[in-house]
């Protein structure tokens, strides 16, 4: 069931413009697929779906090219981070990143592929995702480095 779910999600992506986690699920409902939001946020994750612009100023959900899974390059990193992401702040051994609406999958997503040192993991929603620290003073110094990726009005 899960492999002809993600084949249907990989059609309906291509086929319309789907920015958001809702409309996935009304779309797989609608093709006779129930499904909890929690599913449709690990699939995106298993899919390894990212948010890509639209061209018309917003966004939907597209497939990376197996070029792309495997290079996780710094620029790419810089880029999608610095156009998602609103703030991060420590609490404890936990950072807080919240970003823009529907984007805290493709944030966390990159931010995972750079393999910071000291990140036990990560768990993303929609617009704000978590980072679990070894420390509190990792937690600290981490925000400090994320700050640099951040647009600051």
């Amino acid at each position: 069931m899960k492999n002809k779910r993600h084949e249907k999600i990989l059609e309906l992506i291509k086929k319309y413009p789907i920015a958001r986690q809702e409309t996935m699920m009304e779309y797989l409902s609608a093709a006779g697929f129930e499904v909890t939001q929690a599913t449709i946020s690990r699939d995106i994750r298993q899919l390894h779906l990212v948010k890509a612009s639209d061209g018309k100023g917003g966004y939907r959900y597209v497939a990376q090219s197996s070029a792309s899974q495997s290079v996780h390059s710094a620029s790419r990193f810089e880029t999608i981070f610095r156009e998602s992401v609103l703030s991060a702040e420590s609490a404890g051994h936990m950072v807080v990143v919240k970003c823009y609406s529907g984007m805290a999958n493709a944030a966390c997503e990159v931010f995972d592929a750079m393999h910071w040192d000291d990140v036990v993991g990560t768990l993303s929603g929609d617009d704000t995702f978590f980072v679990v620290m070894h420390s509190s003073q990792a937690a600290v110094d981490i925000v400090q480095r994320l700050q640099e990726y951040i647009k600051h009005p």
